[in-house]
C-alpha cells in the first residue's frame, strides 16, 4: 500500500510542481452476492477489498480543477463554475463528475478553492471489482475534507452514484459506492438499497479457513454500454406490468402471477432478481448463524441464475466458475455488472493454488487469454491516508 501511495505523491509533485496536500484512498469491492439488485431497491452484500485507488490533492488558489492520472497521459482542466455533465468526457468525467454532483448535494461551488488532483490505482479496470467507485469515493472523501462540506458517507455515496449516472452516463445503483465508503476489515456490507440502512456482517473467513478468488478474465466490460442499460430498463417495464414501485415489492411467491402477466425474457430477467434479493437475504442469516462454509450453494444458485435468467454472463465467466466448482471450490460466480469482467470462488485455503492451476489451464486448452487471479480480504473503506 506505501507503494503506490508514494506512486501518488510523486506522480502528483511530477505532473503539478509542487507537494500535494494530502493523500486519500478508496477501495474497489467484491460484490458477494446481490447482483443487478441494488437499482431494483433491492439487497447487496458486497464487501470492499485491498486494492484501492489513491487520490493525491493539493489546493489551488483559484478556481480552476486539474485532474492527471497514471493510467492517461492528459491533465483534464476546467473552472468550477464550469461543471456540468455535458462538458465531462472521458476518464476525467469520473473525479469531475464527483466535483458537480458534490454541488447537487448543497456544496456552494462558487465559494470553495480550486484543486489539483492525481489518480493512482492498483484496482484492474473492467474486470467487475468497480475501479469507478474507487475513483469517486476517493475523490468525494477529499473534496468533503478539503472544501469542509460535512457530508456523511452515505451522501457521498450518493454523490458517487449521480455522477456516475449523470456525468458517465451509466445507470448503476448505489451498491459499488456503498461498499466502497463503507466497507471494513473481514465483513460485508449488507445494504438495503431502498431505505439506504446499511449493517455490517462479519465474514470471518480465515477462521473459517477459507479464502475468497477473483479470476478476472480480462474480457472488459463497461456499464455505460447497451447491455446494462437494456437489463435495467426491462427491470423497470416488468415492475410497471406488475404493478410494483420497483422488483424489490415481489417475493418468490409471485413469480407464478409473473409468469402469465410478461413476456419470457421480461419475466426471466424479473425471476433473477427476485430470486437474487432472497439470496441475499439467505446469504445473511446464513453468515449470522452456520458461517462462510454454509453459503457456496447460493453463491452457484447466483450464478446460474445470472448466467440463464439475466444472460450476462459469458463463456469465459462460465468456464472460471465450472472450474473452480470441479476444483474444490465450495462455490463460485461471475461477480460485478457482467459480460466479462470477474468471477469469484469462495474456496478453502488449501485449494487455492489447484483452482488457480485449474482455471489457467482451462483457458489455455479453450484458447482464451490468460487470466488474472488473485486473493482478496474484506478492508477498510475510504480514508485519509
Amino acid at each position: 500500500m506505501s507503494d503506490i501511495r508514494d506512486d501518488a505523491r510523486s506522480g502528483f509533485a511530477e505532473v503539478f510542481d509542487t507537494e500535494a496536500t494530502g493523500v486519500w484512498s478508496a477501495p474497489g469491492r467484491v460484490n458477494l452476492i446481490g447482483e443487478h439488485t441494488d437499482y431494483n431497491e433491492g439487497y447487496v452484500l458486497p464487501f470492499a477489498i485491498t486494492r484501492r485507488t489513491i487520490v493525491a490533492l493539493g489546493l489551488r488558489d483559484d478556481t480552476m480543477i486539474r485532474v492527471a492520472s497514471a493510467f492517461a497521459d492528459e491533465v483534464a482542466e476546467i473552472d468550477i463554475s464550469e461543471l456540468s455533465p455535458e462538458k465531462l468526457t472521458g476518464w476525467a468525467a469520473y473525479p469531475l463528475g464527483v466535483a458537480w454532483a458534490l454541488g447537487q448535494h448543497g456544496a456552494d461551488l462558487g465559494a470553495v478553492p480550486g484543486v489539483d488532483l492525481f489518480i493512482e490505482s492498483d484496482v484492474p479496470v473492467g474486470a467487475g471489482l468497480s475501479s469507478s467507485a474507487a475513483i469517486e469515493s476517493a475523490v468525494a472523501l477529499a473534496l468533503n475534507d478539503v472544501w469542509q462540506l460535512g457530508l456523511d458517507r452515505p451522501a457521498l455515496a450518493q454523490v458517487g452514484q449521480l455522477a456516475e449516472n449523470k456525468a458517465v452516463g451509466a445507470p448503476t445503483g448505489i451498491m459499488d459506492q456503498s461498499a466502497s465508503l463503507l466497507g471494513e476489515r473481514d465483513a460485508a456490507v449488507f445494504l438495503d438499497c431502498r431505505s439506504m440502512v446499511a449493517e455490517i456482517v462479519p465474514l470471518r473467513l480465515a477462521d473459517a479457513g477459507l479464502a475468497i478468488v477473483v479470476i478476472d478474465t480480462g474480457v472488459s466490460h463497461s456499464h455505460a454500454d447497451g447491455g446494462y442499460s437494456e437489463r435495467r430498463a426491462s427491470c423497470e417495464r416488468g415492475a410497471r406490468m406488475l404493478g410494483v414501485a420497483a422488483l424489490r415489492d415481489l417475493s418468490v411467491d409471485d413469480l407464478d402471477r409473473a409468469r402469465q402477466i410478461l413476456d419470457d425474457t421480461t419475466f426471466r430477467r424479473v425471476r433473477h432478481i427476485v430470486t437474487e434479493n432472497q439470496r441475499v437475504l439467505d446469504t445473511v442469516e446464513a453468515l449470522r448463524t452456520t458461517g462462510p462454509r454454509s453459503i457456496g450453494e447460493l453463491l452457484d444458485a447466483s450464478h446460474e441464475s445470472l448466467r440463464d435468467d439475466f444472460e450476462i454472463s459469458v463463456a469465459e465467466l462460465d468456464l472460471a466458475v465450472e472450474t473452480a466448482q470441479a476444483n474444490g471450490a465450495i462455490g463460485a460466480r461471475m461477480t460485478g455488472g457482467g459480460f466479462g469482467g470477474a468471477a469469484i470462488a469462495l474456496a478453502p485455503l488449501d485449494a487455492v493454488s489447484r483452482i488457480q492451476v485449474a482455471i489457467d489451464g482451462a483457458f489455455a486448452e479453450h484458447g482464451f487469454g490468460q487470466p488474472e487471479m488473485f486473493v482478496v480480504s474484506a478492508s477498510h473503506g475510504a480514508v485519509r491516508e
